[in-house]
Protein backbone atom coordinates (compact mmCIF):
# COMPACT_ATOMS: atom_id res chain seq x y z
CA UNK A 1 0.00 0.00 0.00
CA UNK A 2 1.63 3.54 -0.64
CA UNK A 3 2.39 5.86 1.72
CA UNK A 4 -0.84 8.16 0.80
CA UNK A 5 -3.53 5.10 0.64
CA UNK A 6 -2.09 4.25 4.54
CA UNK A 7 -2.64 7.83 5.57
CA UNK A 8 -6.14 8.17 3.52
CA UNK A 9 -6.80 4.99 4.95
CA UNK A 10 -5.97 6.23 8.80
CA UNK A 11 -7.55 9.58 8.29
CA UNK A 12 -11.04 8.13 6.89
CA UNK A 13 -11.04 6.15 10.30
CA UNK A 14 -10.40 8.94 12.73
CA UNK A 15 -13.08 10.78 10.19
CA UNK A 16 -15.45 7.72 11.36
CA UNK A 17 -14.62 8.02 14.66
CA UNK A 18 -15.63 11.87 14.79
CA UNK A 19 -19.42 10.85 13.72
CA UNK A 20 -22.12 11.93 16.50
CA UNK A 21 -19.00 13.68 18.06
CA UNK A 22 -19.28 17.08 19.96
CA UNK A 23 -19.70 19.81 16.90
CA UNK A 24 -18.57 22.83 19.50
CA UNK A 25 -15.30 20.49 20.42
CA UNK A 26 -14.02 19.05 17.20
CA UNK A 27 -14.20 20.78 13.48
CA UNK A 28 -14.36 17.36 11.79
CA UNK A 29 -17.30 16.41 14.11
CA UNK A 30 -18.99 20.05 12.77
CA UNK A 31 -18.60 19.27 9.58
CA UNK A 32 -20.31 15.75 9.84
CA UNK A 33 -23.11 16.97 11.30
CA UNK A 34 -23.46 20.09 8.09
CA UNK A 35 -23.02 17.84 4.96
CA UNK A 36 -24.11 21.31 2.68
CA UNK A 37 -21.21 22.73 5.21
CA UNK A 38 -18.69 20.08 4.32
CA UNK A 39 -19.39 20.12 0.67
CA UNK A 40 -19.23 23.82 0.76
CA UNK A 41 -15.74 23.57 2.55
CA UNK A 42 -14.60 21.00 0.05
CA UNK A 43 -15.52 23.16 -3.05
CA UNK A 44 -13.44 26.03 -1.42
CA UNK A 45 -10.64 23.49 -1.39
CA UNK A 46 -10.65 22.84 -4.53
CA UNK A 47 -10.73 26.28 -5.63
CA UNK A 48 -7.34 26.87 -3.52
CA UNK A 49 -5.66 23.79 -5.02
CA UNK A 50 -7.09 24.81 -8.44
CA UNK A 51 -5.40 28.39 -7.79
CA UNK A 52 -2.28 26.97 -6.32
CA UNK A 53 -1.70 24.72 -9.54
CA UNK A 54 -1.97 27.75 -11.96
CA UNK A 55 0.41 29.69 -9.57
CA UNK A 56 2.78 26.78 -10.21
CA UNK A 57 3.32 26.86 -6.28
CA UNK A 58 4.59 23.96 -5.04
CA UNK A 59 4.21 23.76 -1.43
CA UNK A 60 1.02 25.91 -1.55
CA UNK A 61 -0.56 22.90 -3.97
CA UNK A 62 0.44 19.98 -1.56
CA UNK A 63 -0.79 21.87 1.40
CA UNK A 64 -3.79 22.72 -0.19
CA UNK A 65 -4.47 19.32 -1.75
CA UNK A 66 -3.62 17.96 1.91
CA UNK A 67 -7.05 20.29 2.93
CA UNK A 68 -8.49 19.11 -0.29
CA UNK A 69 -8.52 15.32 0.44
CA UNK A 70 -9.36 15.67 4.51
CA UNK A 71 -12.25 17.85 3.19
CA UNK A 72 -13.44 14.99 0.31
CA UNK A 73 -12.75 12.14 2.79
CA UNK A 74 -15.59 14.32 5.12
CA UNK A 75 -17.95 14.64 2.61
CA UNK A 76 -18.01 11.17 1.88
CA UNK A 77 -18.08 10.33 5.42
CA UNK A 78 -21.07 12.15 5.84
CA UNK A 79 -22.64 10.94 2.68
CA UNK A 80 -21.95 6.96 3.75
CA UNK A 81 -19.68 6.68 0.72
CA UNK A 82 -16.47 4.39 1.43
CA UNK A 83 -13.43 4.58 0.09
CA UNK A 84 -13.83 1.00 -1.26
CA UNK A 85 -17.17 2.03 -2.93
CA UNK A 86 -15.04 4.71 -4.96
CA UNK A 87 -11.71 2.15 -5.76
CA UNK A 88 -14.43 -0.40 -7.22
CA UNK A 89 -15.38 2.50 -9.54
CA UNK A 90 -12.06 3.40 -10.13
CA UNK A 91 -11.07 -0.31 -10.78
CA UNK A 92 -13.85 -0.34 -13.06
CA UNK A 93 -12.18 2.56 -15.45
CA UNK A 94 -8.87 1.47 -15.40
CA UNK A 95 -8.02 0.45 -19.15
CA UNK A 96 -11.33 2.43 -20.64
CA UNK A 97 -10.34 5.20 -22.03
CA UNK A 98 -11.40 8.56 -20.47
CA UNK A 99 -13.59 9.63 -23.78
CA UNK A 100 -15.42 6.15 -23.82
CA UNK A 101 -15.86 6.16 -19.84
CA UNK A 102 -17.79 9.32 -19.50
CA UNK A 103 -19.64 8.53 -23.33
CA UNK A 104 -21.18 5.57 -21.48
CA UNK A 105 -22.07 7.24 -18.18
CA UNK A 106 -26.03 7.82 -17.72
CA UNK A 107 -27.33 11.40 -17.28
Amino acid sequence: MSRLAEILTRLSAVIESRKGGDATASYTARLLADPALAAKKLGEEAVETVIAAVQSDRDALASESADLLYHWLVVMAAAGVSLDEVAARLEAREGVSGHDEKAGRKG
